[in-house]
């Protein structure tokens, strides 16, 4: 394990945490604020201790392996979490205690949406920015970013990139090089949130709304600037807007970026994954329609098709943004929206949950074992957009999914012990592993409720949710810090 230059990098990736303080702190000046100071100490605090931690170990040189891009990757993102809760810590409004603050920020960096702030809509914008702003950073990765920008980093780039990259399939570079391949899906990223913002401004929303909600849609994030999220504008202009970016945003960016360099929409189409996504999607949004037809006639049938649109694509890509009452729906909605997470995005999409790609291949592994009871000497190979999935990957995806599930079921029995009941606690499972954000029962609003345990089991759930389990597992066996 090269330590000298962990903690050189992650020096250099602190320093570069701390720049992001600047652009709240400009907020706070335009719009007549005295809440700067948070963000004084927090740039202060962060780009001093990345500082020192760089100068200790400037001169290491060592090539970066995979083990360190590991540690690295798990160390920064707890760091970055402790870091980014340094303004909401400081800041009097709101005023928050030490967990609460850190649940926040981890909240944020990982797109989880889970909150436990209440009041938004008297809160300093400054700090509303902040937040929003944090999820922005957090969903394509800032590992990704500094890859990108930081060439410093040098031949360990993609150590650090296959370690914060989410889904089974991380070794493919959309360029030659993992620098511009880096920079391809940020500018994908920037454009799409820039797109976003623009749209949302057309639709009505104000410039500071309009750019904030466009940090957290492209982001799947699900923060927002108000209590009432998107019920707050009451607008289905805006409705169709964000269902529409969330969809977009859900999608592999190496499928976007492909699609944009050679003018070809029609690589959507020919995407198993992506129809698979849409036809998850599309599935779900049948079922649910039909249920509320049935069972809810009342509800009002102006918008039921646009309110049921939005709350699933809102928990399919894990999103977690609301346009109404949904714990209020039919008791199995509810629950069928908290499973729809488990689906999540597409792998390299900005979503959380299990992911499309790693679902279809246990399917078709799933119906290739039935047929073998059938024909067992039949040689009945995976394939996937035509081409043979290899065996290494589909025992990485069972690997995943068994751990995933020990993962849900060790949490699920944590949150217990701290004294929720059982639905709280299987969603609350739910809505960080799979980082999505509203729950249900005590944690179907906010987490503000949620004992300090709890919470911080809550925070190890995101970390692990983001990390996609095995970046962070992988740390707790003993053979990985052999020599």
């Amino acid at each position: 394990m090269h330590y000298n230059v962990i903690r050189r990098i992650s020096g250099l990736l602190l320093g570069l945490f701390s720049v992001t303080m600047l652009p709240p702190m400009l907020v706070a000046f335009v719009y007549d604020e005295q809440n700067y100071r948070p963000f004084v100490i927090g740039f202060l605090a962060i780009f001093l201790t990345g500082l020192a931690l760089w100068l200790s170990a400037k001169h290491a040189k060592e090539e970066l392996r995979t083990r360190d891009g590991f540690v690295i990757a798990a160390v920064f993102w707890l760091s970055l979490g402790l870091a980014g809760a340094i303004p909401f810590y400081v800041s009097t409004m709101p005023s928050l205690s030490l967990t609460d603050a850190i649940f926040e920020s981890i909240s944020g960096l990982t797109t989880t949406g889970a909150t436990v702030i209440t009041g938004l809509d008297e809160l300093p914008r400054s700090i509303l920015f902040y937040r929003q702003q944090l999820q922005w950073l957090g969903g394509m990765g800032i590992i990704v970013l500094a890859v990108a920008i930081l060439p410093m980093l040098g031949i360990g780039g993609m150590q650090l990139y296959k370690t914060e990259t989410p889904g089974p399939v991380k070794d493919a570079k959309l360029t030659p090089r993992i620098t511009e391949t880096a920079k391809a899906l940020w500018a994908i990223y920037a454009g799409l949130t820039v797109a976003c913002g623009v749209a949302y401004w057309v639709g009505g929303m104000t410039p500071f709304d309009a750019i904030t909600h466009s940090f957290s849609t492209v982001s799947i994030g699900g923060f927002s600037t108000h209590d009432a999220s998107f019920a707050f504008f009451d607008s289905s202009v805006l409705n169709y807007t964000c269902i529409s970016f969330m969809f977009i945003a859900g999608i592999n960016f190496a499928l976007h970026f492909k699609a944009a360099h050679s003018f070809n929409i029609k690589l959507y189409s020919q995407n198993g994954e992506f129809r698979a996504y849409a036809s998850i999607l599309l599935v779900h949004f049948l079922i649910i329609l039909l249920g509320l037809f049935v069972l809810r006639a009342s509800f009002g049938n102006s918008n039921i098709i646009e309110q049921t649109l939005f709350q699933v694509v809102s928990f399919a890509t894990t999103s977690g943004f609301t346009s109404t009452a949904h714990a209020n729906w039919p008791s199995f909605i509810p629950v069928l929206l908290i499973f729809m997470s488990f689906y999540g995005g597409c792998a390299g999409s900005t979503a959380g949950g299990i992911k499309v790609i790693r679902i279809v291949i246990m399917l078709k592994q799933l119906s290739k074992e039935v047929m073998h009871l059938i024909h067992p000497h039949a040689d009945m190979p995976v394939k996937l957009d035509h081409h043979v999935v290899p065996r290494t990957i589909i025992h990485a995806v069972w690997g995943f999914f068994t751990a995933y599930i020990l993962s849900f079921g060790v949490l699920m029995i944590l949150m217990m012990v701290t004294g929720m009941d059982q639905v709280t606690a299987f969603s609350a499972v739910a809505a960080t592993l799979n980082n999505l954000g509203p729950g249900l029962g005590d944690v179907s609003n906010s987490f503000a409720s949620v004992s300090d345990p709890g919470k911080w089991v809550a925070c190890f759930s995101m970390l692990l949710g983001r990390l996609e389990i095995f970046t962070l597992l992988v740390l707790f066996t003993p053979m990985f810090w052999r020599d």
